[in-house]
Order: C-alpha cells, then structure tokens, then sequence
C-alpha cells in the first residue's frame, strides 16, 4: 500500500475538497494522512476513512503563522514515510517541495486558487512579491498539478508553461437526502419557521458581496440573511448588522462541518455569490459553495465574472447582476423569491445540474490523474 500525505494550513473541519480527495485516494488503496492545524476554537474531527494530523500552532496570523507552520510540516514530512505528497496551494509549497526533492518522492500540486491574487494581498506589494518569488521558482519544475477552473489552469500555463489538469470542487452527489423532518427542526431550533432563507456560506472574507446582502435586508420583507462561516471580517460583519439594527434579519451561524452543512444549504430559498472583481482570484473563481447550491436544489443570485456566470447561465439556475448596490440587490432577490414560474424553472435545472456537476463523475478525472503519477 503506497503512502500518501496530503497538508493544508486550515483545520479540516471545513475543507470539503481534501476530504473529498482523501477519500477517493483511499478508496484507490492509498494509506491516506491529512494534515492541518488545530486552533483554540476548532472542532473534532471523528470517523474519517483516513489519518489526520493537525498541527498546535504558536502563530496563528500573518506571516509568522506561514513559516511556523512550514517550518513544523517540512520538519514532520522529513522524518516520514510517504511515497507521494500533495500540497494544497501556495502556502503548504514550499515545506512540501523541498522535502520532496530531499527525499527523491513525487510531488502534486492541488491549487485550490490563484493565490498571488487572493485580495488579501492586493495591498501588501511585500507579502505578495514573498508569494510571487515562491511561486515563480517553484512551479516550473512541478510536474503533477492540478487546479479547479479552466481560468486559473490558462493563466499559470501562460506563466510557467506548466499544464495543469482540472479537478472542480464539486461535492459528492450520493449523501443527498431530502430529509425533511430534519430540515423541518432545523428551521424550529433557527426560530424561522415562517421565513424564508437568503443563504451565504464559505470564508467571510472581503470582496464576497456579504456587506451588500446585509445592507439589502433592509429592503426584503419576511425573509432573514443566513450566514455560514468565520473568516477576516466576521466581527466586522456582526458590527455592521448591529449598526443597521438588522439582527433580527440577519442570523450568523458560525463554521458547520460539511458533513451536517448540506441540511442547512437545503432549507435555503436562495443562495448568494456575489464575488466582486478584487483581483484575478476572484474574477477567475469558482466557489464551493456554488456547486453545495447546486446539489441542495437552491437558485442562486451571483455575480457576473466568468466562471460563476458561465455555470449558473449554462443551467439556467438562477439569476446574473452587475450591480451591488443594496436596493438592487434587494429587488433581485425579492424577484426571485416571488416568481413561481422560475422557481420552478429553476429547480428542474438545478436536478440535472447537479446529476451532473458530481464528484461521483469528477473523481473519475482524479483517479486517472494519480494513476498516470504512479506510473510516471
């Protein structure tokens, strides 16, 4: 059985997409280890198919956090046995890559985004040039990649010259059931039984329209802004509501495990994803939480950049705005929360959307992906 070890700088709780890898890579015959790290306020994790091994941190901000934490994994990969490692994204490289040339193993890179362009380092021309020089001596040379849009995989082969294959984050088809009893307690233990449900989940971090939505509140009736997740801004968005007085309207939910997630995305009336254009990894980005809609049958309002419009106009799920002001997105969504006709226009597209945009039939690219590196 070979040995593979995958790392991430998150805490696994939330991470759907190495979870999902993981368990196709277990189900090859891989012995599969995941690491991460362990925050103050992070969750257990129970029942994985695979090991796991999260990281206790001195730093866990800026730029002390990222060499903590890859000086604690390149210290730990050293000393283990592992035929492959996967690193996943920019900030697990370089640990990852230099134990791997140490050690003569093979690496894969899994480049979740365009990380140089995340907005968090827009305006950091330091920290960004540090990630630029990393990704610039490091890339080239790799020779299994793989990345989650056709945007992202362009732009780095116009770059690098390196050709990535593409695996989307889309989620597992087989763990939908419509259990209504359950979405029903959900909603009595929400207290929100007679509203309906304006949905945001994922990071809560700058440039993702989640302001916007809680400065629309105002204008939408019987209806209340669900928000799921922590990130950057996740106190700034807790001000904001109280500042507007909208607490009664907007409902903050915190981090879920996916594995509970899906019953939360299904009692959803709408879900939003409204990235703005702050930067190449937004404009190119193909959120996970656009495919959960999708798989929990909810119409979606989104922003117009590529690829996000690109999936909801080629299904016919939802609708497409270029203006983020509160009062329009507000008649967006109260458009689409009363228009009968394209609900249920919208519901039928969304079950064959979903029949299709599966990891069921991703994975297949996966696995024919990591057979090629065992056999190259």
């Amino acid at each position: 059985m070979n040995r593979i070890i995958l790392s991430v700088t998150n805490d696994l709780v939330t991470d759907q997409r190495v979870n999902k890898v993981a368990l196709t890579l277990t189900k090859l015959g891989y012995d599969v280890t995941l690491v991460g790290r362990k925050l103050k306020n992070s969750l257990d994790i129970n029942n994985r198919a695979y090991k796991t091994k999260r990281f206790k941190l001195l730093f866990n901000k800026k730029w002390m956090f990222y060499a903590e934490y890859n000086l604690r994994l390149f210290c730990y990969l050293l000393f283990k046995k592992f035929d492959i490692l996967v690193s996943n994204d920019l900030d697990t490289l370089l640990s990852n890559y230099y134990v791997s040339v140490v050690k003569h193993k093979k690496l894969v890179y899994d480049s979740h985004e365009y990380f140089t362009e995340v907005p968090e380092l827009i305006n950091r021309k330091l920290q960004k040039k540090i990630w630029l020089k990393i990704e610039k001596s490091i890339l080239p040379k790799l020779k299994y990649s793989y990345t989650v849009c056709q945007s992202i995989a362009d732009d780095y082969y116009k770059k690098y010259g390196i050709k990535m294959q593409i695996i989307r984050n889309v989620p597992l088809r087989n763990i939908v059931e419509n259990n209504i009893e359950k979405i029903s307690n959900l909603k009595k233990e929400l207290k929100i039984e007679d509203k309906r449900i304006i949905l945001y989940q994922g990071s809560l971090n700058i440039g993702r329209g989640i302001e916007q939505v809680i400065n629309a509140m105002k204008f939408i009736e019987n209806a209340i802004f669900l928000i799921i997740g922590s990130g950057d801004i996740s106190k700034k968005l807790v001000n904001l509501t109280k500042q507007k007085g909208l607490n009664k309207k907007v409902v903050f939910l915190g981090k879920i495990p996916f594995s509970e997630l899906y019953n939360y995305t299904k009692l959803s009336d709408i879900g939003v994803s409204l990235e703005q254009n702050l930067g190449l990894n937004y404009y190119y980005s193909l959120p996970n939480k656009l495919f959960d809609y999708i798989n929990a049958g909810v119409p979606i309002l989104a922003s117009d950049l590529p690829e996000i419009a690109n999936i909801v106009k080629k299904y016919e799920i939802g609708e497409i705005i270029k203006d983020f002001s509160p009062v329009f997105i507000a008649d967006a969504i109260n458009s689409m929360l009363n228009d009968g006709n394209k609900i249920l226009t919208w519901k039928k597209n969304l079950k064959n959307a979903a029949d299709e945009l599966c990891w069921e039939k991703e994975e297949i690219k996966l696995i024919d992906f990591y057979n090629n590196v065992e056999t190259n």
